[in-house]
């Protein structure tokens, strides 16, 4: 183990203060990990990727378990990574050996275990969608099993995974398309950008290239020298209004900004999905909020992310969420809920 780790290293938001860490190359090192340390009621935090992680400034008064188990197993319709496998390493692997399905989740960074716990999604498609089982080792009986996508509770940008410390996730399997095409396009920026029709199915290295494309034009991969990338991406996730007060944040709408304006909606499970995005900037943040010389802004690409300028701490990062999300609630009566966990620190 390795004592007094700045988590700053270990997340993309690089904040975060310092941790024993304990590193785990293999799936049979980290299950002895976690048993060992569940025996001894020591405190544990479970990091591969670190893309989703909000941690405070004091650190975690534990041991910090680092997922860094790499492989990946493609077969002749499906692809198996372990859970510390790099996201994207894991989608490009698969539409490089002539597979298709994964693209339109291109340049996500993370790792591939993290992927089902909050469903990961871009450019309409979803991990549920594509999912054929997660490993997991359950901490509280020891048992290690896989586990179908029915068992695992998934919704909007979440699972029965996430804030939940009952299971770890080994690997994932994920169905992949034979014939190289890509999923049917649903988003219809992407399908714009590559001439096609939702709907349509692509070659799946096609998709990709513009997905990274559409991505980079919005600081959403990964850069070290680009700030706007020291993020945890889409830092709220976009409020699925129910459909019985959905008039009612219409009217709210409405009357800051008047009857004619166009709101972006979507169909959602449970009623209407609106735009954090749209929300954040109509409600008085722009890009690159609260300006020049904030350690912490808005990204200056894509107002859905909260950016670390370089000297950002976790106080510093929670501070201008609170900014944002009251400020959206006071103008228009919705509340928006982080997507990114949160330790140690209180939103």
């Amino acid at each position: 183990m390795r004592a007094g780790v700045p988590l700053a290293e270990l997340t993309t938001l690089r904040v975060g203060g310092p941790a024993t860490v304990a590193d785990c190359a293999t799936t049979e090192a980290l299950v002895a990990t976690v048993r060992e340390l569940d025996a001894a009621g020591i405190p544990l935090l479970l990091i591969a990727g670190g893309s989703n992680l909000l941690i405070g400034d004091d650190g975690f008064d534990g041991v910090v378990v680092r997922i860094a188990t790499e492989g990946v197993e493609i077969g002749a319709d499906s692809v198996i990574a372990e859970a510390g496998a790099n996201w994207d390493a894991v989608v490009a692997a698969t539409v490089a050996a002539g597979f298709g399905g994964l693209e339109c989740l291109s340049g996500i960074p993370g790792s591939a275990g993290a992927t089902p716990v909050q469903n990961v999604g871009a450019y309409g498609v979803e991990v549920a969608s594509l999912l054929r089982r997660v490993r997991l080792l359950d901490r509280a009986t020891g048992e290690i099993r896989w586990v179908e996508p029915g068992e695992l509770g998934f919704g909007y940008r979440t699972s029965i995974l996430k804030h939940s410390d009952a299971a770890v996730v080994l690997a994932v399997e994920f169905a992949l398309r034979a014939d190289g095409s890509s999923a049917p396009l649903g988003y219809r920026e992407l399908a714009s950008a590559l001439g096609a029709a939702e709907g349509e199915s692509r070659p799946a290295a096609d998709v990709r290239e513009v997905v990274l494309r559409l991505r980079a034009g919005k600081g959403m991969v990964l850069d070290p020298a680009d700030h706007d990338t020291w993020s945890a991406g889409s830092f709220f996730t976009n409020p699925v209004i129910p459909e019985e007060r959905v008039e009612a944040v219409r009217a709210a709408i409405a009357s800051h900004l008047g009857a004619d304006v166009a709101v972006p909606t979507y169909p959602a499970e449970g009623g209407v999905k609106f735009s954090a995005g749209w929300l954040i900037e109509r409600a008085g943040f722009a890009k690159g909020f609260p300006g020049d010389g904030s350690p912490a802004r808005l990204s200056t690409k894509h107002t859905l992310a909260l950016t670390n300028r370089g000297a950002a701490t976790a106080t510093d990062l929670a501070t201008l969420a609170r900014t944002v999300r009251e400020g959206v609630a006071e103008r228009f009566g919705i509340h928006l809920e982080p997507e990114p966990v949160t330790v140690g620190v209180s939103l």
